[in-house]
């Protein structure tokens, strides 16, 4: 079930494992990437993978979760660990999340215990044990609600955010193990994607499972992500492609998912939107981290660097800054905010910006389509009326 003998598409891993100056605390490097001019910063701190990153409060502080057993919080502007939050769990951290409108936060872990932290003083308020080994959580956006997901009966459960107290318990939600839970933004559903290829959308006031799609993924989805209207999830998955669905509508019944590859050559491990919904952020086994234009749904930018897995990202509230961590031990901070005018970016994407004849925003689309088959609308609006212009991403 660990993460490193799991994924069978993973390029070989690097000569001397993942581990990168185990132990150290604190450590700030900052570089150019030779390929894109894009500068980054390393944050060393976690002893083993890293499994989880999550910019906050105001993107002023980085998250993050490790199989080390511990949790750090980080000050995203001086590149020093605040505070770090062990001594609670007796196995890796499989995922942290934040308790909106608290001091508090979450971390599930292979030792099958949720924890609830104080992120001042790193105390632990409450603990809820599990039957199973917890692979991902999530907490809703009124922070009152948390979701866990177990491999013990492919078992789902909401709790109290206050004290760890079960509400709902759903076993056998999927076939086989869920890798991610979501909260959706208006806290009304939960998305679960699972080593079963299927994406499940749980009511919580119906208490039940509302949507049930059996992916056109071919391999295990790994994870998930909503926009922040609640109407489109990405899911990311072992088949090196990622899928936009549109929940409101259900196009994608008759159509399917719709498919964002050609870039990534290993496994997608993880994704997140920006909080407009026009970027796209993903991370992937191949070591790279890749963003994509979502109203063109073209690839404009690949950020190289990490020597192992790249097993989660975040982007920041003003897409100034993607986060990613990695297997070997890291976490990257990049500044992309001056990414599109980038010489070797603008070269390698060449896109044409157009206006959206239905929303009036803006989109870009490939140089390369012919004049006579250029879209009059955005992608979020053709998926909402059907439309089948699917443009290819640039190749790399």
């Amino acid at each position: 079930m660990a993460l490193r003998d799991s994924d069978p598409l993973a390029l070989d891993e690097p000569a001397g494992g993942g581990q990168d100056h185990p132990g150290r605390r604190e450590e700030e490097t900052e570089v150019r990437q030779p390929s894109s001019k894009v500068p980054f910063k390393v944050l060393r701190g976690h002893g083993e993978a890293v499994t989880g990153c999550h910019l906050c409060f105001d993107d002023s502080r980085l998250l993050t979760s490790s199989h080390d057993n511990t949790a750090i919080i980080w000050d995203t502007d001086r590149l020093v660990a605040l505070q770090c939050y062990g001594g609670s769990h007796s196995a890796g951290i499989s995922e942290c999340a934040l308790v909106p409108g608290t001091n508090r936060m979450v971390t599930v872990s292979w030792d099958q215990t949720m924890v609830c932290w104080d992120l001042e003083t790193a105390k632990t308020l409450w603990t809820s044990r599990h039957a199973g080994l917890l692979t991902s959580c999530s907490v809703s956006s009124d922070g009152k609600l948390i979701v866990c997901v177990s491999d013990m009966d492919n078992e789902m459960d909401i709790s109290l955010a206050t004290n760890g107290e079960c509400l709902h318990k759903v076993k056998e939600h999927h076939s086989s193990t869920m890798t991610r839970c979501r909260f959706d933004p208006q806290g009304q559903h939960v998305a679960t994607v699972s080593v079963d290829r299927t994406i499940k959308l749980w009511d919580l006031l119906a208490q039940r499972t509302t949507m049930s799609i059996n992916s056109n993924h071919s391999n295990t989805v790994s994870s998930c992500c909503f926009t922040d209207s609640g109407r489109f999830l990405c899911t990311a998955s072992w088949d090196r492609s990622l899928q936009l669905w549109d929940l409101e509508t259900g196009a994608f019944r008759s159509r399917g998912g719709l498919r964002l590859g050609g870039v990534h050559v290993g496994s997608v491990s993880s994704c997140a939107f920006s909080a407009d919904a026009q970027l796209l952020v993903s991370g992937s086994y191949d070591r790279t981290v890749a963003l994509w234009d979502m109203a063109s749904q073209c690839h404009t930018l690949s950020l190289k660097g990490h020597s192992d897995w790249v097993t989660d990202v975040s982007i920041s509230m003003d897409k100034k800054l993607v986060a990613s961590c990695s297997r070997d031990g890291t976490c990257r901070l990049w500044s992309v905010e001056a990414c599109d005018v980038i010489p070797e970016v603008v070269e390698k994407t060449e896109n044409q910006l157009l206006k959206c004849g239905q929303c009036g925003g803006s989109f870009c689309v490939p140089r390369s389509e012919a004049s006579d088959q250029l879209p009059t609308n955005c992608v979020f609006c053709r998926m909402k009326t059907g439309g089948r212009y699917r443009p290819q991403p640039p190749s790399l």
